[in-house]
């Protein structure tokens, strides 16, 4: 079977910097489309956070711009704009990431593209959303598990709340962002119009406490930290063992009495207080004592092959080092080597094929001439674009 490249021949203006928007534009890239990576002259903040750096970009750069062509442009210059306003005329999608506001200073706004390209699928990636009293405010990924709850539920009960060591709310939405912009294209074959989509990281940041949300609304208990535990299930966190920890998974009565039966406990299925998981819920420090007991006395490996033998879910706490590693990543290729880094591929395989990316990060600029051309610009125009700093070309230094 042939790759899973449905939007070849899609052409996306990616106007996003820091993680979701381009997250959300690597995927579009990934699955065939052309996207042309719009930067300020200074580049992409994003290329310059770090360490680690590799080859002078920074990480989180690397892992989200993958498979596109990289355009530096002045947007505050009528004729940076213009150039802009050249792609979007002759685009399918155009995806931005701008301070509240900044896109319709700049001309950008989405009525304006529509009404240039009707077919044009035009996708707002915003912090609070574009309603309410902290619609005008701009955040980041932690800001937002901040605002929105998801740091109080992250972390040790009686410590401060911590942040979620992944950028979650970024990369969730950046997934959004890309599904609502493919159900827009698909849409779009039976219309024959595009339309205006919206995502904030503080929509994705409830959705990912749906569940929490759901209890509190229902019964108004405000949840709270329960470090490696889940407040639902017990047991259902990390546990000590001699030399080391393990996370154990029992989720229901039956992989709680395989459980029991390994740690030689096995009549604690028979006691009230344990009985059926709400009972364990209820008796969660009680339980945690006597099944702790018994973790610490078994080396980690040992009590690790029986419970897997015994059916119950379980995982050592890797380092990120050995999660990359490992043979289960090795197994399903996800990793993927792209000129001097290696990246993470996306995790879709179709017909047993990963969806993997086609070209490696653009260096700034590196594409700007050649696109220009494309636009109808002339040798000349586009010496005197690039002379005035209206455009930066790779090769040059770059603005900083």
């Amino acid at each position: 079977m042939s790759e899973l490249r449905p939007l070849t021949g899609t052409r996306v203006v990616d106007v996003t910097s820091s993680l979701a928007g381009p997250t959300a534009t690597q995927l579009l890239a990934a699955l065939g489309a052309e996207v042309v990576k719009v930067e300020p002259l200074a580049g992409d903040h994003a290329r310059a956070w770090g360490p680690p750096f590799v080859e002078g970009e920074g990480a989180m750069f690397l892992a989200s711009n993958a498979g596109k062509r990289s355009l530096a442009v002045e947007l505050g210059d009528n004729r940076g704009r213009e150039i802009v306003l050249r792609l979007v005329d002759r685009a399918d999608v155009f995806v931005q990431s701008l301070r509240p506001g900044a896109a319709e200073r700049h001309g950008l706004g989405a009525d304006e593209l529509r009404a240039r390209n009707p077919r044009l699928v035009c996708c707002s990636i915003g912090a609070f959303g574009s309603r309410g009293p902290l619609s005008a405010q701009p955040g980041y990924d932690p800001l937002l598990q901040a605002a929105s709850g998801i740091m109080s539920v992250t972390g040790e009960n009686e410590r401060p709340p911590v942040r979620v060591g992944v950028s979650l709310i970024d990369l969730g939405t950046g997934v959004w962002a890309a599904l609502g912009v493919v159900a827009a294209l698909y849409e779009r074959e039976r219309t024959g119009v595009g339309r205006t989509l919206e995502v904030s990281l503080y929509e994705t940041a409830l959705s990912l406490l749906s569940y929490q949300l759901v209890g509190y609304l229902g019964t108004g208990v405000v949840p709270g930290r329960e470090g490696s535990a889940f407040s639902q299930i017990a047991p259902y966190q990390v546990f000590p063992t001699r030399d080391g920890e393990l996370m154990i998974v029992a989720g229901n009565d039956k992989l709680f009495a395989a459980l029991c039966d390994v740690l030689g406990l096995a009549e604690l299925t028979k006691d009230p207080r344990f009985v059926t998981n709400p009972d364990r819920v209820a008796n969660r420090p009680a339980l945690l004592a006597l099944l702790e007991e018994r973790t610490r006395e078994r080396g980690s490996a040992e009590l690790l092959d029986a419970l897997v033998a015994a059916g119950v879910p379980v995982s050592p706490v890797h380092d990120v080092g050995e999660a990359a590693r490992h043979p289960q990543t090795e197994a399903l290729g996800i990793l993927q080597a792209l000129g001097d880094f290696v990246t993470v591929a996306a995790p879709l395989s179709a017909d047993g094929e990963r969806v993997r990316h086609h070209a490696g990060p653009p260096a700034l600029g590196a594409h700007t001439e050649g696109i220009l051309r494309e636009l109808g610009y002339s040798t000349d125009e586009v010496t005197e674009l690039i002379e005035s700093r209206v455009a930066y070309a790779g090769g040059q230094a770059p603005a900083r």
